[in-house]
């Protein structure tokens, strides 16, 4: 049996976009909630139409779908890092949260929007092993002051490994999933197989569900996610030499400011020593009168 990787952009919306149960168990695997607050039914919500290149999504979302509380939920893959990223996810939640009331309406109405945001790359690469990040508006001083509203998670799925959260076996089953299935498996670990949500996931997955032309779709993605990352490694590399460049001359630019400041307080301190008057001293070196006064 052949499989294909369910983090491309046909795959992840064939099982999510598709499939109102394993959507549902993935947000409450993957989300901060509690037992009490986990979604019981979701409704799929239009989206906009997918650009030519996946890539460069702009302010499209892979799944939008709202629960029977009214909670609205987005939920994307997103192969490479960009440092723009986090202002789209926030624009994305903010539009989704202010679409909820027409002209007129109460601010009561307003249901929490929640941003799943899983990402195939190291974007916190200071904070360790963390691979979960949860953000919302919270008070400094007192982080039990919350203004509820916005919730936006964000996964690094490279940082993932199955000891992480051990405790939390569906949040563990599904990070497996999105990052053990690919073209290379020929054998699906038996714990995944024995979860039916989790099986159900790996069904759809299998190459002879999608046509020649999904097929040639999903070959053309995977090339365009290679030509990025080659782009991105050459623009880093282009600015680090600049950067270098740029730091060698401007620290030459600083040796020599600092060797004419020397030069200038040498010449001040022996017109000091000499009883020159603070006044012409100042006017022939530019110091201040208490930069003289401290030689």
């Amino acid at each position: 049996m052949r499989y294909l990787d369910p983090k491309a952009d046909l795959t992840f919306k064939r099982v999510f976009g598709e499939h109102p149960d394993l959507v549902r168990s993935l947000l409450n695997a993957l989300l901060p909630l509690d037992s009490d607050q986990e979604v019981a039914e979701i409704e799929y919500l239009p989206v906009e139409l997918v650009p030519d290149n996946p890539l460069r999504k702009n302010s499209i979302v892979d799944v939008r779908c709202k629960d029977n509380k009214g909670r609205v939920f987005l939920v994307e893959m997103q192969m490479i890092w960009s440092p723009e990223f986090k202002q789209r996810v926030l624009f994305n939640a903010s539009k989704a949260y202010v679409r909820q009331l027409d002209k007129g309406e109460h601010y009561d109405l307003l249901q929490p929007v929640y941003s799943l945001n899983l990402v195939n790359d190291i974007f916190e690469p200071e904070l360790g092993d963390e691979f979960y990040h949860y953000y919302r508006l919270v008070h400094i001083e007192h982080t039990d002051k919350v203004i509820d509203g916005l919730h936006l998670i964000f996964v690094e799925l490279p940082k993932f490994t199955p000891h992480t959260y051990g405790e939390k076996k569906m949040q563990v089953l599904w990070l497996r999933f999105l990052t053990e299935i690919n073209e290379h498996t020929r054998e699906v670990p038996q714990d995944l197989l024995d979860n039916p949500e989790l099986k159900k996931a790996v069904d759809a997955l299998e190459e002879s569900a999608f046509t020649d032309a999904q097929l040639a779709g999903y070959e053309i993605f995977w090339d365009m996610v290679s030509v990025e990352k080659t782009l991105i490694v050459n623009a880093e590399r282009k600015g680090l030499k600049k950067g270098i460049e740029q730091g060698r001359a401007e620290g030459l630019v600083k040796g020599i400011e600092k060797g004419e400041e020397q030069g200038v307080r040498k010449v001040a301190r022996n017109l000091k020593e000499n009883r020159v008057p603070v006044s012409l001293i100042m006017q022939s070196t530019g110091l201040s009168e208490k930069e003289i006064e401290e030689l």
